[in-house]
């Protein structure tokens, strides 16, 4: 086909401007197509790992259900190793620590716990922080308890982390921190949470009261 003046012009214009920037918009054009396809095979990825993630999960769970501890070890230990990444490692290893700590394996349960304290988000190494200073309070080592919960800073673990810590203040004899702990953790809780009541008990228990005022409130609030 004989092509018009004006489309010989338009194909020298093309032509002209290839040289200039076809080796540029070549480049370009790979690397969007390699952006691409790199966020997709991760997309890929990402599924193909939580599928097998949880699948692991199921069968440390039913090792669970069937008490067999070394499974429910071997599991949390392949989920930390293939799919540390993945939320399902950091509750294997809560689980796993539980378990470790029915059976009086605190050392174990220790090593679970530090592992989410360490790896988890920051939801998951609050609770992890808040086990392991239970564990260590059950050891009387008060003072590791204390700086566990010194890192554990996230906000609505606020009323647990003063509870624990009031615990802890108890063991060690030292009451009237204890009571200020109580307090803190009172006030940080919901009135609402079932939790709370105990907290007050505890208080009461070391000689504490939760002030006037506040109870005042929660009885107009109730």
């Amino acid at each position: 086909m004989a092509y018009d003046h004006e489309e010989q012009e338009q194909l020298a214009t093309l032509k002209a401007w290839w040289q200039r920037n076809g080796n540029l918009t070549s480049w370009v054009l790979i690397v969007a197509l390699a952006g691409y396809s790199g966020w997709a095979g991760w997309q890929y990825y990402q599924r193909t790992q939580a599928a097998q993630a949880g699948q692991l999960y199921d069968e440390l769970q039913n090792a669970i259900a069937a008490k067999d501890t070394a499974k429910v070890m071997r599991a949390a230990g392949d989920m930390q190793s293939r799919f540390s990444g993945t939320a399902y490692a950091q509750m294997s290893a809560l689980a796993a620590a539980k378990v470790a700590f029915d059976a009086n394996d605190l050392k174990t349960a220790k090593t679970q716990l530090q592992w989410v304290a360490e790896h988890g988000t920051e939801e998951y190494k609050a609770i992890a922080k808040l086990r392991l200073a239970g564990v260590l309070l059950d050891e009387k080592a008060y003072d590791e308890a204390l700086k566990v919960l010194a890192t554990a800073s996230v906000a609505q673990f606020a009323g647990a982390v003063a509870d624990r810590k009031g615990d802890i203040l108890v063991a060690q004899n030292k009451l009237a921190d204890a009571r200020t702990a109580y307090l803190a953790a009172i006030a940080a809780t919901d009135k609402n949470n079932p939790g709370r009541q105990l907290i007050q008990v505890k208080l009461e228990a070391i000689g504490g009261t939760v002030p006037e005022d506040k109870a005042k409130a929660d009885k107009a609030a109730a």
